[in-house]
């Protein structure tokens, strides 16, 4: 089992802040090599970690048995955690079922919550912003061998404040990037990064609200301030902030009015701390840099 000494020596880790309460390492951990015993070991012991009713040694095990770093009052239940490098905000639940597989990076922010049976799979890096919430039964997953041959960057970022409701495909074999605030909501809905050669990553900007069973292309974005309705087929990027976006395949309905206003900008949760927003201008667009 790697020690805290091990992981520190896997990375050059220089931390900045990147505006969601949590900070990104400047070179990605190293996947350590583990002989097949020391592998099951490990497995073993991550199992049997999982399975532990008791708060304190449970911590403790992931503290200093696997070099986890994991913040104040932060609640695990019986979820599997198997990454390189795992570091948990204060104040966060990660709820039973939920499976952490294969990860190399994983930085979950302060006041999460992670609900029952979610699993988050490959990957290099997974950031988790302050506030976010994954609800349940989502499948978040990266191909680790992949057959792309443009070396897509398989990163996952869900923003500050964010949620993902429920029973959601998110493949981040390539770049998923879903900004702040945003509702990623309903069911069913998918983001699609790679094809069978080539990967291209998708972007959902600040204050967005997703409909259910949508599908996102590979190479598509979703700017600031939009709302996508249900069953809206993204196939490429969209280029207009505070609009209405549905069909298929989509398109730019109509720009968002003051009716639209509770869908973008309503608390995605109750503890949410206040925060101004922007303004909706009168023809529809954004200015850039009201968004930030």
């Amino acid at each position: 089992m790697p020690s805290s000494g091990d992981i520190a020596a896997a990375a050059d880790v220089v931390s900045r802040d990147d505006g969601m309460g949590i900070t990104h390492a400047s070179m990605a951990v190293r996947r350590k090599s583990r002989g097949k015993f020391r592998r099951k070991l490990r497995q073993l012991g991550l199992v049997m970690a999982a399975a532990i009713p008791i708060q304190g040694l449970k911590k403790g095990i992931l503290r200093y048995a696997f070099g986890y770093r994991i913040g104040r009052n932060v609640r695990i239940g019986a979820a599997y955690l198997d990454c390189e490098r795992l570091t948990i905000g204060d104040h966060t639940h990660v709820s039973s079922g939920t499976a952490v597989l294969g990860c190399l990076d994983v930085e979950i922010g302060s006041y999460v919550l992670i609900g029952p049976l979610n699993l988050i799979r490959g990957g290099d890096i997974v950031r988790i912003g302050d506030y976010a919430q994954i609800l349940r039964m989502n499948v978040i997953n990266a191909i680790p061998d992949n057959d792309c041959t443009n070396h897509p960057d398989p990163t996952f970022i869900l923003g500050y404040g964010s949620v993902v409701t429920a029973e959601h495909r998110i493949d981040f074999t390539d770049r998923v990037t879903i900004g702040r605030c945003t509702t990623f909501g309903g069911r069913n809905s998918s983001i699609w990064t790679h094809n069978r050669r080539s990967g291209a990553g998708v972007e959902i900007g600040d204050y967005c609200y997703i409909g259910s069973e949508i599908r996102m292309a590979p190479g598509t974005r979703i700017p600031h301030c939009c709302v996508v309705g249900i069953g809206a087929v993204v196939t490429k990027p969209m280029l207009h902030p505070y609009s209405l976006i549905g069909g298929v395949p989509a398109k730019r309905i109509r720009g968002i009015d003051e009716d639209d206003k509770e869908l973008i900008f309503g608390k995605t949760r109750k503890d949410l701390p206040d925060e101004s927003y922007p303004l909706i201008p009168d023809d529809g667009t954004l200015i850039e840099d009201q968004v930030e």
